[in-house]
């Protein structure tokens, strides 16, 4: 009996595992989301109306992993104002004999600016695929939220870095 416990107990902690393997992803990823650890962003649907007089310096970064054979830009980095829509494009080369897709993480630096760094339109959102020596832009479209303004904890914040990776896409 004791035999049929324990094979029971090791059972059941083995199943936890691989539960908490499985769903680990999608919670660390809501958890990065609601509270911008990590220099995950926002998402919304709808474009910034209000524009402050505050300016921001944007640098850009654009890294490949060794996984996949493309060449990645970031656009030139700029100067915008809190609020202000804008529209860049970095730009992607499959520079393989095959067409293979590819995903992109992202973070923002300062981590603490995340939340308040909001993508209307990103490539980032979904798997890109390009033929053996395409290249295509790749556009983000974002904002930073205005009620920056009203949190203490970011006047010092006068540059951030938006910076993207490239991996292969693994179905």
């Amino acid at each position: 009996m004791s035999n049929i416990r324990t094979a029971l107990g090791l059972s059941l902690i083995v199943l936890t595992m691989i539960v908490l393997v499985a769903f680990s992803v999608p919670l660390y990823d809501l958890f990065c989301r609601v509270t911008g650890y990590g220099g995950k962003t926002n998402t919304s649907d709808v474009l910034s109306s209000r524009i402050l007089e505050r300016n921001i310096d944007l640098k850009f970064s654009a890294d490949v992993n060794d996984s996949i054979n493309w060449s990645f830009e970031a656009p030139d980095n700029l100067q915008f104002k809190v609020g202000e829509n804008l529209l860049v494009n970095y730009k992607a080369t499959n520079l393989s004999d095959t067409q293979n897709s590819g995903t992109a993480t992202f973070n923002v630096l300062p981590e603490k600016v995340g939340p308040y760094f909001i993508k209307t339109e990103c490539f980032c959102f979904e798997k890109q695929t390009l033929k053996p020596g395409e290249t295509v832009d790749m556009p983000v479209v974002f904002y930073i939220d205005p009620s920056i303004s009203e949190d203490p904890t970011m006047k010092d914040v006068e540059e951030i870095t938006l910076s993207y990776t490239f991996f292969r896409y693994i179905e």
